[in-house]
């Protein structure tokens, strides 16, 4: 028999908060995290703005000994301080050097970009100088992808499997999708699991070659991310880390620890890049049957969703994931459920936002609100038929179960159901 999977901590590092508390009221006041980045500017970025965590530099000193940072880059320390939160908001035993190794937990931390910081900054420009024998002997841990859970299993002494996948935008949905399943299906106790990004400017060059980054607001950093608006003009590129425990219920209770919310259902997978689908678009059938397999497995019916939390990017794909949430559910445009965009307030965080999205759906659930999206008062054309559906002001909810959806470069799809807890 299947275990029931529940969620028995959190850890938060956005664009716009620090801790669960600061999240929660961030994202209830609609508070942005986007500002004006001077590296941005002094590299001649057509978008000069970006949602970087504040106050790092202070911060990690709290978490981190002197010897550890020598060798963490920023999505290291985002992941640590984000993962040791987590640790403690479950109510984990404290952990030291001399710990005993915690043979059920594991951690599956994904990334998108891994250690372009390191790469760029020093990496590259030292080999290029002739100097590879100054590179020291920390440099491969620091680019390696699997840094973020790597560093973080040695702080926190996990025994189970610690991991990093990486999926394009849909990295952080996955990694608590590849949990979900560990957990449920028994491999182990409790996995933490989310997502980081550091940030750097060599991480978002490519997006601003691309030209998918929104250049019109450099001198309004708090309207540049506009999911859902008729003047969006490409998505805000964003950093951080959000990462949950999820357990077995077993264990959990066996504990008596708290629980936010209860993860029923799951699913990844790709649209081949066939029927519309490509590198840098998703083949509607390919979400219509990520998200229908979530249902499946979780043993629900499509009016049973009370809210959605999008990906919603504010780039030309926002009006066709509306249309293939309404296509997946069966229903008019005007009965789609609530559905808002945590990116219009902390940008896009790339490997990180789905793990910074799941734990706001988990806020959202545990304390009864919807946070409203920023900046998409014009509504895009399209999506004036579910104009009832967007969520533009924070407000009460009493529902029961809130998905969360993630769709990747690669034509690559993640979907979550959370619910809320029932004993």
């Amino acid at each position: 028999m299947a275990n029931r999977v529940v969620i028995t901590g959190m850890g938060v590092l956005a664009p716009n908060g620090h801790g669960l508390a600061a999240y929660e009221a961030a994202l209830r006041e609609g508070v942005s995290g986007i500002r004006f980045i001077e590296k941005l500017a002094e590299q001649n970025f057509a978008c000069q703005v970006g949602g970087v965590p504040p106050g790092v530099d202070e911060l990690k000193h709290d978490y981190l000994s002197r010897e550890d940072l020598t060798a963490m880059n920023d999505a290291m320390i985002y992941t640590a301080i984000a993962g040791i939160d987590c640790w403690r908001d479950a109510g984990l035993r404290p952990i030291g050097p001399d710990s005993d190794v915690d043979w059920d937990t594991g951690a599956i931390i994904g990334t998108g970009i891994g250690g372009m910081q390191t790469v760029g900054e020093r990496l590259i420009p030292m080999v290029d100088k002739g100097r590879v024998g100054r590179l020291g002997s920390t440099m491969v841990e620091q680019v390696m992808c699997s840094a973020v859970s790597a560093k973080l299993g040695g702080l926190l002494a996990l025994g189970g499997q610690v991991t990093t996948n990486s999926s394009a935008c849909t990295t952080g949905t996955e990694a608590v999708v590849d949990a979900f399943h560990a957990v449920r299906s028994g491999q182990c106790a409790r996995m933490m699991a989310g997502g980081a990004e550091g940030s750097s400017h060599y991480t978002w060059s490519g997006f601003d070659a691309m030209k998918v980054l929104n250049s019109r607001s450099n001198d309004a950093p708090d309207k540049a991310s506009r999911p859902m608006s008729a003047s969006a003009a490409g998505f805000i590129p964003g950093s951080g880390a959000g990462i949950l425990m999820l357990e077995s219920l077993a264990s959990a209770q066996a504990r008596g620890a708290r629980i936010y919310a209860e993860i029923i259902g799951g699913h990844v997978n790709s649209g081949g890049q066939r029927g519309g689908g490509s590198m840098t678009a998703p083949n509607p059938d390919g979400v219509v049957r990520c998200i229908r397999t979530a249902m499946a497995m979780a043993g629900i019916r499509a009016d049973q969703i009370d809210a959605i939390n999008g990906h919603l990017t504010a780039t030309f794909a926002d009006p066709s994931e509306l249309e293939n949430w309404r296509r997946a559910l069966d229903v008019d445009a005007a009965a789609l459920p609530p559905i808002n965009a945590s990116k219009s307030l902390i940008g896009h965080a790339l490997g990180a936002a789905g793990g910074l999205e799941c734990v706001a759906v988990a806020l959202q659930l545990h304390h009864g609100f919807l946070h409203g999206s920023r900046n998409c008062e014009d509504l895009h054309p399209k999506l004036e038929p579910f104009r009832g559906s967007v969520v533009q002001h924070t407000r009460p909810f009493a529902g029961q179960i809130i998905a969360k959806s993630s769709f990747g470069f690669g034509d690559v799809n993640g979907c979550l159901l959370f619910r809320t807890f029932q004993p």
